[in-house]
């Protein structure tokens, strides 16, 4: 097996990794504000480690301070989102509307810049559209109590998917304005976590070990993530399509088999559907 399928194999494992750890917080009662803030701490000392970046290349007139300050608030925003979606509807629809949120830039792309669009990627956004729709549908009320799912098993998931889309959105303009990867990587994770950080302050929580210890996995993992991803492109820079596609699928389905097998969370025949239509809006997105 390949460094870069290793990379690949490693960058699903921590994607998935993260949700897990958010469905267990609330199982142990753990504090996710506190376990954010810790996670954006560690998060950001690895990326000062690993990647080494130069704080002074953001010092330069084209630095999008404002599309960095956004990504501060967004970052630790959307990760809320996604703890509640992950507590609400699961691992399985919360990992698909995150994997199906990569389609909003594309989408942007089309009707805010005016870039033209191929049939085949309208055909991948319609695809992505039906499946976050088949994924996002309510099911119907319990035989046995007469009551239907409250509207977090849609509403945290939609959440999810605006916010990671948007999330992308800001790091292509980073990226577009030439601001150096890493450097803008480092202070997103500082402005996230000083934010929530003040956040918590505000609110005069108290602070405990097992919250921040929690974190500790959390940050871990989401470096991780990010970590292996950009490996495994460098690792296979003539097979981008590859990356692109193993890697959103790959944790698409490891998602789906932990969340059913190891949670036993709920699937609709029309949910499984959602899942076969997003694995085919990939397929089709990815620059093959």
């Amino acid at each position: 097996m390949t460094p870069g399928i290793l990379y690949l194999l490693a960058s699903v494992t921590c994607s998935v990794t993260v949700a897990v750890l958010l469905k267990l917080a609330r199982r142990y009662d753990v504090d996710v504000r506190q376990a954010i803030t810790m996670n954006y701490a560690v998060a950001a000392l690895l990326c000062w480690a690993v990647l080494k970046p130069d704080p002074a290349a953001l010092l330069t007139p084209h630095t999008p301070w404002a599309v960095l300050a956004a990504l501060g608030v967004l970052l630790p925003s959307v990760f809320l989102a996604m703890a509640a979606a992950v507590r609400h509807a699961g691992i399985v629809r919360s990992d698909a509307a995150q994997r199906l949120s990569l389609f909003i830039p594309l989408l942007a792309a089309f009707l805010l810049f005016g870039e033209p669009i191929s049939g085949r990627k309208l055909a991948a956004i319609l695809l992505a559209f039906g499946a976050l729709a088949c994924l996002l549908r309510r099911p119907a009320a319990d035989a046995n109590t007469g009551t239907a799912p409250g509207q977090g098993i849609w509403l945290w998931p939609l959440a999810v998917w605006a916010g990671y889309g948007v999330i992308d959105i800001l790091f292509k303009q980073v990226a577009r304005a030439g601001t150096a990867f890493a450097a803008g990587l480092l202070l997103a994770f500082v402005l996230a976590g000083g934010l929530m950080l003040a956040y918590l302050l505000a609110r005069r929580v108290r602070w405990e070990r097992r919250h921040l210890l929690a974190g500790v996995a959390l940050g871990v993992f989401n470096f991780g993530n990010i970590l292996t991803y950009i490996r495994a492109h460098q690792s296979l820079p003539e097979h981008p399509a590859l990356v692109f596609a193993s890697m959103n699928m790959g944790v698409i389905t490891l998602g789906t088999l932990v969340g059913a097998l190891a949670f036993r969370e709920p699937l609709t025949r029309v949910n499984g559907l959602g899942i076969a239509l997003a694995l085919a809006a990939i397929v089709l997105m990815a620059p093959w």
